[in-house]
């Protein structure tokens, strides 16, 4: 059996990404570092891990086998690696921080001077993503998602619910004219992705959803030239120079900000300064999120 860890974390990045160029991408090394791992592995085993086709990779039955040995592998040494970081008694290192984009640009960022200056040793590295980091793979250190409800096996808290309403520009709401509460006929919606059943949440179900913009920056700025109203979190749309909300439209409890850390790194100096730090700023905020 391999004793090098770095074969199966090249294999793991290959089967994970669908090819040799998505795990080389994923690990952050080039195609012919992966080709040559792969084939060493292979050269190893004495068999082939991976049947190659222009679709892709296909596991082979040795590659199907090895497949749960080497996650079993990558737990023990992501827990390894954790409970190391979770020793340090100084806040110092580097710390990586997964968040939405909307709220990197508008919550976190305005507040890592003073966290900065509180904290010189520590270095934040903000990972800015939609896709929720799997924190059990060590994806990152601290997640602040953005969920209904959190499912999977870390620790954190709820720091609050968010609510959602409907802005538009004086220009758009003067040319549709008043809105009857409950239809919405006539006007537009800004749509978020394909799946248009967030109108029926609305306070207009009936207004036509175009131009889908799945990022709420884009949707704000959309909003402002007249294009339609958008459906946006209100501490973003309240902040957005040139828009108002729809008049009569009142905002909709919606989904909660949480910050989330795996078990392991509950003691580590440089995790519980950064989540204690940005709990306290963002609750001190709670108004703003909340009407």
């Amino acid at each position: 059996m391999i004793d090098d860890w770095d074969s199966y974390r090249i294999f793991l990045a290959c089967y994970r990404n669908g090819s040799l160029r998505g795990g080389a991408k994923a690990l952050g090394v080039n195609h012919a570092t992966v080709a040559r791992a792969l084939s060493a592995l292979e050269a190893t085993l004495g068999a082939k891990v991976f049947h190659r086709s222009v679709g892709g990779l296909r596991l082979s039955d040795t590659g199907r086998v090895l497949i749960k040995y080497a996650e079993e592998i990558e737990q023990q040494t992501q827990h390894i690696q954790r409970r190391l970081a979770g020793l340090d008694a100084q806040p110092s290192g580097l710390l990586r921080v997964s968040v939405p984009p909307a709220l990197a640009q508008s919550l976190l960022a305005p507040e890592l001077a003073d966290f900065a200056d509180l904290y010189p040793n520590i270095d934040v590295e903000i990972l800015a993503t939609n896709r929720v980091s799997n924190l059990l793979r060590s994806e990152a250190d601290v997640s602040l998602r953005v969920a209904r409800k959190v499912t999977d096996d870390v620790v954190g808290r709820r720091l609050l619910r968010y609510v959602t309403g409907a802005f538009a520009s004086p220009a758009y709401l003067e040319r549709v004219g008043p809105l009857q509460v409950g239809d919405g006929s006539g006007a537009v919606w800004i749509g978020w992705d394909q799946d248009a059943d967030w109108r029926q949440r609305t306070p207009f179900p009936k207004a036509a959803v175009r131009h889908r913009l799945p990022d709420i920056h884009a949707q704000l700025e959309a909003a402002k030239t007249g294009l339609g109203m958008a459906w946006v979190p209100c501490f973003l749309g309240d902040r957005a120079e040139g828009l108002l909300r729809v008049p009569g439209a009142q905002p909709v409890p919606d989904f909660s900000i949480w910050l989330l850390l795996h078990p392991d790194l509950r003691q580590s100096a440089r995790v519980r300064a950064f989540v204690d730090f940005f709990a306290e700023r963002i609750l001190s905020q709670a108004e703003r999120f909340e009407r």
